[in-house]
């Protein structure tokens, strides 16, 4: 496990930026010089002992984070937690897991036949969080899961590792409000995850975000190379609670539509 939570990051971005062209990019056209505070990250994982959603936080745990919130996602049959940091300058994350359970014996077999060729002991190394891939897997297999789940078929294809990054808004110099990020991001090309509007949430729910729609990337299968889609970009801008302190909460509706930046159209 990391001791230090930079290095973690560090590590989560380098292997993120690789997994998305794109990223830099936009980091590059947001920044305009200054530092980008990441609001958060997002990980996958299915609801299987040897890698649920509690494996994935105690390497945030042990560096500090603490479960701050629980989301559930009736239709995609997803839970999740959010974790913060005492330093608030820390990003949050956000882990996100598959109901394996709730899904065709088919899937089920799938999943655990690839989560069987884990090796236990790689799920507490330093690098578990961006390890990517730990099993084999064909394209058959991985557009059957398609078929079913985009969630399963995503983190079957690409394993563990940073989902996406998250600009903060709030504290980007150059921008106030969401549109003008969003406008900036379009007239230079980027294409918006526009399901259920380019922006996600309102003030009044303390929260909205936007997102690219994922990059896509030739991934190797067992039997083939793919192009599939990868990682995205998400951009959040929190308002302030009755107390004036910031919000640092997720809405499940907004964060429902965000998962759908890695859907395949």
């Amino acid at each position: 496990m990391h001791t230090n939570v930079n290095a973690l990051f560090e590590a989560l971005w380098q292997d993120y930026i690789e997994m998305t062209p794109s990223a830099a990019k936009v980091h590059q056209l947001l920044s305009k010089g200054e530092t980008i505070i990441n609001d958060h990250i997002a990980l996958r994982t299915f609801n299987i002992s040897k890698v649920n959603l509690d494996v994935l936080a105690a390497h945030f745990e042990s560096i500090g984070y603490v479960a701050c919130g629980d989301y559930k996602f009736e239709a995609k049959k997803l839970n999740a937690k959010h974790f913060e940091h005492p330093d608030s300058t820390q990003p949050k994350v956000f882990i996100s897991e598959l109901l394996v359970e709730e899904f065709s014996d088919e899937l089920q077999t799938t999943i655990k036949g690839l989560i069987e060729q884990v090796d236990a002991a790689a799920t507490t190394a330093d690098n578990f969080l961006y390890s990517g891939r730990h099993w084999d897997l064909d394209a058959k297999t991985y557009e059957s899961l398609l078929a079913e789940s985009e969630y399963a078929a995503w983190v079957a294809a690409l394993g563990y590792r940073a989902n996406h990054f998250t600009v903060s808004i709030n504290h980007l110099p150059n921008f106030d409000t969401i549109f003008e990020v969003n406008d900036a991001l379009k007239e230079a090309g980027f294409v918006l995850n526009a399901v259920g509007g380019e922006v996600k949430g309102s003030p009044e729910v303390l929260l909205e975000q936007s997102s690219t729609m994922a990059d896509k990337i030739n991934v190797s299968f067992s039997d083939a190379v793919v192009e599939i889609p990868s990682c995205f970009y998400e951009f959040a801008i929190r308002y302030p609670k009755a107390d004036g302190e910031l919000y640092t909460g997720f809405v499940a509706a907004s964060a429902d539509k965000i998962f759908e930046s890695t859907n395949v159209n």
